[in-house]
């Protein structure tokens, strides 16, 4: 590597101003972008040695332009924006951020649960527009409200912040169930997971952990959410958008097959204002946040500490977290 390496990040504002970048401890030069837009991206990685990229694309005939590139780290976990072929074709190492947000994903996981089994959103939205006045007591009763223990929580996704999930849940008494890979036929003994089906028939609560690829896209449509109705789960997604067929969803939410949804990630982001996740805000059983799942100060600023180590660690020839 030469002696000056050029750092290029692509997108700093998908972080906060309050996350502060470790200073990288070599001879380098940093370039900062706020944001990047798909006919900027060429034109500015085009003479880098190291991409910094959390959600800004980067495709075949960009990485096949940039002659110099040797690394693309990301500031994040998930890389369905990297053609990590071409990357390997071109033998650019990427790297991805791993275990930040074991805590604050969690926690927003739980924040989605609480106020949907408890109506939440829905009773303050009612006190609002004057309901509690009108009911002449102490309280009423409009919305359902449900405990968690007792209850049942089916985990789709088996990793860190699957196994995080289903410790808070267990510590709330709840009881746990994972499911294993849909369509999966072949099951070593050691693995207690359930066939898929049969989670989303026995679950109360529904939470999604797994990454987004071929074999996930759309894995919630209208047969898995008519095989939930019975049941009428929570559905909780913090993890990838792709994973729900979105007019699926709608249908079930307005026909009651789900108590609830809460939804952190859609497909695109920000979504148009005509989106269906858009659109299904006028349903007191459902909330959209946006992307926030992971962004709690102290996740955020693990997550540049482990950037800026990740790039430390390339250039001294132990590059790691790679994909």
């Amino acid at each position: 590597m030469t002696s000056l390496t050029r750092i290029v990040f692509l997108d700093r504002e998908t972080l906060s101003d309050s996350v502060a970048l470790p200073q990288v401890p070599f001879k380098h030069e940093l370039q900062v972008y706020g944001r990047t837009t798909p006919d900027q991206v060429a034109e500015r990685i085009a003479d880098a040695d190291i991409v910094i990229s959390n959600k800004v694309a980067l495709r075949r005939e960009q990485l096949q332009a940039a002659s110099q590139l040797k690394m693309i780290a990301l500031a994040a976990t998930g890389s369905d924006n990297i053609d990590l072929d071409a990357a390997r074709e071109r033998g650019i190492v990427v790297s991805n951020i791993r275990d930040y947000a074991v805590r604050s994903v969690p926690e927003h996981v739980f924040a989605l649960i609480f106020a949907l089994r408890r109506n939440i959103c829905a009773y303050r939205q009612s006190v609002k527009e004057g309901r509690w006045q009108e009911a002449q007591q102490f309280c009423y009763f409009d919305y359902p409200i449900r405990d968690l223990a007792g209850s049942t929580l089916g985990l789709i996704g088996s990793g860190s912040l699957g196994q995080a999930v289903a410790t808070m849940g267990r510590a709330l008494g709840m009881k746990v169930i994972f499911a294993q890979r849909r369509g999966q036929t072949i099951v070593s003994n050691s693995d207690d997971r359930l066939p898929f089906e049969q989670v989303l028939e026995q679950a109360d609560v529904l939470s999604l952990h797994c990454p987004l690829t071929a074999e996930t896209q759309n894995m919630l449509g209208m047969a898995e959410f008519e095989r939930m109705a019975a049941r009428r789960p929570l559905l909780i997604n913090t993890a990838r958008g792709g994973l729900i067929d979105n007019q699926a969803l709608e249908h079930a939410l307005r026909q009651g097959w789900l108590g609830g949804a809460g939804i952190d990630v859609c497909t695109p982001e920000p979504p148009p204002a005509d989106h269906i996740l858009m659109r299904l805000l006028d349903l007191p059983n459902y909330i959209l946040t946006p992307h926030i799942g992971w962004a709690s100060q102290e996740a955020m600023q693990a997550l540049a500490n482990q950037l800026i180590d990740n790039i430390v660690a390339f250039h001294r020839g132990q590059a790691r977290h790679t994909l």
